[in-house]
């Protein structure tokens, strides 16, 4: 485990819905945010009408009021926690760096992202964890990029000892990318059109992340 701490680590995970079995924690937030502000253009496709609402995220959980967003928790930047990053080997860096995920904002010729949500949700009495987040894109083509970057960087994180305790087996289809990590915490990633959606778990049922998924495209036009 080198210079982590398991505590550190199970914060962290529970904070971006990761992939160890240590989601019993209730957590108040934590992460980096951008210091530049996304700039002001209307985007292909807007990320928050992609993303389901609390009432949507509890009717498909089970959670009902137990469910709710964890504090600054509610992002519209992809969130970098460096201090984890850089002990991490160099292809599973991005478990703890969303801009590798995802990408950055434009401005100019740097950047990709049009526009981005992410919502991390607890439920303290089932010590559960799950995630929603939509990315969007200037056109299918920086999607795809993005998507088939992930899928490589995944698929050689997973080949390292690292990442098969924190992301586990990678199943690839044509646009989906699924990780396991354990029988009850994973990551899901679904590509249609210049949308690149993410749904994180931990503690739920297989039937749960692909329902929010199928909700979540239902959301993307096209």
């Amino acid at each position: 485990m080198g210079r982590f701490s398991w505590g550190v680590l199970v914060l962290v995970l529970g904070l971006i819905a990761g992939a160890t079995t240590g989601c019993t924690l209730t957590v108040a937030g934590l992460g980096a945010k951008p210091s530049a502000e996304p700039p002001l253009w209307a985007p292909v496709v807007d990320a928050d009408a992609v993303m389901l609402t609390l009432a949507q995220m509890r009717g498909i959980t089970g959670g009902g009021e137990d469910l709710s967003v964890i504090p600054s928790m509610d992002s519209d930047y992809p969130v970098d926690i460096d201090l984890l990053a850089r002990d991490a080997p160099p292809p599973c860096r991005f478990l703890f760096v969303e801009t590798e995920v995802f990408g950055k904002y434009r401005s100019g010729s740097a950047g990709v992202i049009d526009d981005f949500h992410k919502v991390t949700y607890q439920n303290p009495p089932a010590a559960a964890l799950i995630s929603q987040a939509a990315a969007t894109y200037p056109d299918e083509q920086i999607a795809l990029r993005v998507f088939s970057d992930l899928v490589a960087t995944s698929t050689e994180c997973a080949q390292t000892s690292f990442g098969q305790v924190f992301l586990g087996d990678v199943v690839t289809e044509e646009s989906a990318l699924h990780t396991r990590a354990s029988a009850e915490c994973g990551r899901d990633y679904r590509l249609k059109s210049v949308v690149l959606a993410e749904v994180t778990f931990c503690a739920y049922a297989e039937s749960v992340p692909r329902i929010v998924m199928t909700n979540l495209l239902r959301n993307v036009p096209g």
